[in-house]
């Protein structure tokens, strides 16, 4: 931490009850949720002189003391890692992630991550998600692939961060489920939470959980399996794949939310970011960006389809 970057704030009325992330994120309007997460998961957020946990809720008179991540501090090694670019300018670059590639170094996974890659391959990445998450403005999981949305300057990464939050960036997906669904689409409402029992998982979760919208339409019906398109409301972790699994019809090949939902595939789930739509930050234009099947998926269709 640099410290001759420290806060001190001390909680007013106003503040209290909020959890400690929301607080610091409606105090430093330029910062976004995800880096003050990142300060607090880096041990970089004091209350009453102890680190504090994300969901801590604040008490009247508690005194935070907050510090900055500086890039100094990154030790993340740039790697080259072949990149599969759809769209690129000074502001922005769209990225077809493929499946098996984490987005950013955590515990477990420190190299041959997307960030190791963007940092060999592109000069300057935006700071606001911190030195782990240059760039990083939205996910995909480790075994989704896809498009995945990056920013190259600060000013682009709050501009599009505001368009997600306010659910103006669309996001469409291809996923083979389980199961034939008999209806042609619906919208899921089910709003998620981390499992308590397994931190992996996201459970749903009617009393606590966060609002969740996802709304899908079946492309092609096979013997045992459906395709569907799906497009996200709202942007919760794993959230297509336990709306999918909630209503009786996981994502084939997702390890975590199915029972037996593997006979065609085993190496994850069977889930693709197919397209993205979003305002350009600078020149306003409506980006409409495409990425089509990775072969594996793409043969699989194929197959059943036959």
């Amino acid at each position: 931490m640099n410290n001759n970057k420290m806060s001190k704030i001390k909680v007013t009325e106003d503040l209290v009850g909020l959890r400690i992330d929301k607080a610091l994120t409606l105090i430093n309007k330029d910062k976004s949720r995800g880096y003050i997460q990142s300060l607090i998961e880096n041990n970089l957020v004091f209350v009453n002189e102890n680190p504090c946990k994300t969901a801590y809720r604040l008490k009247l008179d508690d005194t935070i003391v907050f510090g900055e991540m500086s890039t100094e501090e990154s030790d993340i090694v740039a790697k080259d890692i072949a990149l599969d670019i759809v769209y690129e300018d000074s502001d922005v670059v769209v990225i077809n992630k493929p499946q098996g590639m984490v987005v950013h170094p955590a515990h477990g996974h420190y190299e041959d991550t997307l960030v190791n890659a963007l940092l060999f391959h592109i000069k300057d990445l935006s700071t606001i998600n911190g030195v782990k998450r240059p760039g990083i403005v939205h996910r995909i999981d480790k075994d989704t692939s896809g498009l995945l949305l990056v920013c190259k300057n600060d000013k682009s990464h709050k501009f599009l961060a505001g368009q997600i939050k306010d659910h103006k960036v669309e996001r469409f997906y291809l996923a083979l489920v389980t199961g034939v669904i008999k209806e042609p689409g619906g919208t899921i409402i089910a709003p998620l939470k981390r499992d308590v029992q397994n931190r992996m998982r996201m459970g749903i979760d009617l009393d606590e959980g966060k609002n969740a919208t996802t709304h899908f339409e079946v492309v092609q019906r096979f013997a045992n399996h459906t395709l569907v398109r799906l497009k996200l409301e709202t942007g919760r972790t794993h959230q297509i794949r336990v709306h999918m699994a909630y209503i009786g019809h996981p994502v084939e090949g997702d390890p975590l939310y199915g029972r037996n939902n593997k006979t065609l595939y085993r190496t994850g789930q069977l889930l693709h970011a197919e397209r993205l739509i979003f305002t350009h930050p600078t020149t306003k234009r409506k980006m409409n960006l495409f990425a089509p099947l990775p072969y594996y998926f793409a043969n699989i269709i194929d197959n059943l389809s036959r």
